[in-house]
């Protein structure tokens, strides 16, 4: 079994739930070791910082610890040992995820969840992503951004001869 934990930042609540999200804001998720930079792949990330962003600011949300990480070995598990399904299931909610890697199987799953997921060639440090994010909000994102803007509440749908059915 896989030992999730969630470090949330709350009022003065004992138990208060994740927050919701703040209108107008998108829900970024960054893999991380060390909660300073994005310097993890998906399956071996040990964390993932979670972030609310907007044109103007951003704010921390919540961090995601995980006890069963990947060795990147290369070498697969026992069957039913599955590590990708709690991390993908802890990130619901998240529309884009930001990672140094993704195999193609954790991608689909990540994909399945309405979660968009961005390889960084280089590790960087998260305010870096941050910043580089607001700035695809403050200009003309790009395409597949202003897909996950439109589904996210984040920004109106536009007519596009690529969305016929």
């Amino acid at each position: 079994m896989n030992a999730v934990r969630r470090l949330s930042l709350v009022s003065n609540e004992v138990f208060a739930p994740m927050p919701e999200r703040r209108a107008g804001a998108l829900r970024v998720a960054i893999a991380t070791q060390d909660m300073q930079n994005l310097n993890a792949h998906f399956g071996s990330a040990k964390r993932f910082a979670v972030y609310d962003v907007t044109r103007e600011e951003w704010n921390l949300v919540e961090a995601v610890a995980f006890d069963d990480v990947s060795d990147e070995s290369g070498e697969h598990r026992a069957e039913g040992d599955d590590r990708i399904t709690p991390k993908v299931d802890a990130l619901k909610g998240c529309h884009l995820l930001f990672c140094l890697a993704i195999g193609g199987p954790s991608a689909a799953k990540v994909v399945a969840a309405k979660i968009h997921p961005i390889k960084v060639a280089e590790p960087q440090s998260i305010q870096e992503v941050l910043l580089r994010t607001q700035m695809m909000l403050r200009t003309c994102p790009p395409p597949w951004l202003r897909k996950v803007l439109a589904q996210a509440g984040v920004a109106e749908t536009k007519p596009s001869f690529e969305d016929e059915d």
